[in-house]
């Protein structure tokens, strides 16, 4: 256990997968969405194990039980950076480990790391932070306590409520703009916004859900980068690839029998990346009153790759109204300000 040795054997997990060919696209870059999807799997099992347990209780001595039982449901994944691409035959090894938790809310940490099994070779591909919350199963709508863990050091749960505070603040963000929605372009012009949106529309079934009928966090990042993926296909016309992922905020839970609509729309290009906004939104079948709901909002980057996998220069988007170019230059902030932490991390690395 790497963050801190004091935590309960039943705070890290590690699960491994290799890589087949529908995981992939038609150059055999393993999807980001995959990825994702697996990130989630492994969150959401030490999460909601972890929230089944009371404090002090351990693999070892499970004695203590929880009454009232819970699913731990993805709240937000923090920015996702792919930092080395995975491909068909690797072998792909999760890590999670749970680093801090709050009244009503648990973070996980994930590494992971691709296998070659003909050389042995590793490399780290994605590090990503994820926060769950726990519903309990006997009221979906009731938000349990969390067991608390213990931390090696003072400095080490300090350093996590400021996370805890930082993801906070901008999840109350960011629904400011979940009243905006993608409306279809008419005969769009070539690399306009309009011409590259896409959208999916799919009918959560069971396979989608957990065991309680809850849409796994995990499917719904595969959807949206899906939608974001053709957006990028569409406006540069060649193998496009996942960079990073901004953070993931999941506003409401999905259940089974929904139908949701997954929209994207590109926002920023710089010289060689693409942002893609995607919106989910849920509409109900069986319970039509409640209506139909924003349920998750992220941003996706991509870059463009040649025959050789070096990234292409993109085409850049054609701005045609004040409302495009208004996001085009948050997108840009956005842009600058990751853009000034990669550069942070690789000088603290060096």
């Amino acid at each position: 256990m790497s963050a801190a040795k004091s935590l309960s054997l039943s705070s890290s997990i590690q699960i491994c997968r290799i890589m087949r060919p529908d995981d992939a696209n038609i150059v055999g870059n393993v999807h980001g969405g995959t990825i994702l999807k697996m990130i989630e799997e492994a969150g959401g099992i030490i999460s909601t194990r972890h929230c089944n347990t009371q404090s002090g209780a351990s693999m070892l001595d499970p004695s203590p039980v929880q009454q009232d039982r819970c699913v731990a449901a993805l709240a937000r994944v923090e920015r996702t950076d792919f930092l080395h691409p995975m491909f068909i035959g690797e072998v792909a090894h999760v890590s999670a480990e749970i680093t801090y938790t709050s009244k009503h809310s648990v973070e996980v940490q994930v590494i992971v790391l691709a296998e070659n099994i003909l050389t042995g070779a590793k490399k780290v591909t994605n590090k990503a932070t994820l926060w769950y919350v726990p519903f309990s199963l006997q009221n979906v709508d009731k938000i349990i306590e969390v067991p608390v863990i213990e931390y090696s050091s003072v400095e080490q749960e300090e350093e996590g409520k400021k996370r805890y505070d930082a993801q906070k603040m901008e999840r109350l963000e960011t629904k400011e703009r979940n009243g905006e929605i993608i409306n279809p372009v008419v005969s769009p012009e070539a690399y306009t916004v309009g011409f590259s949106q896409s959208s999916l529309i799919h009918l959560v079934g069971p396979s989608d859900c957990t065991l309680h009928g809850f849409v796994h966090g995990g499917v719904t990042m595969k959807l949206m980068d899906e939608v974001a993926g053709i957006v990028a296909a569409r406006h540069c016309k060649t193998n496009i690839v996942t960079a990073s992922v901004d953070a993931i905020n999941f506003h409401r839970k999905i259940k089974k029998g929904c139908v949701v609509s997954v929209s994207g729309r590109m926002t920023f290009t710089s010289n060689k990346s693409m942002e893609i906004e995607v919106f989910v939104d849920a509409d109900p079948l069986v319970e039509a009153a409640r209506g139909k709901y924003r349920a998750v909002t992220a941003f996706f980057t991509y870059i463009s790759l040649d025959k050789e996998g070096k990234p292409l220069s993109v085409p850049p988007l054609k701005l045609e109204n004040e409302e495009e170019k208004k996001r085009f230059e948050e997108g840009k902030v956005r842009y600058l300000q990751n853009k000034a932490k990669r550069q942070a991390e690789k000088e603290r690395q060096q």
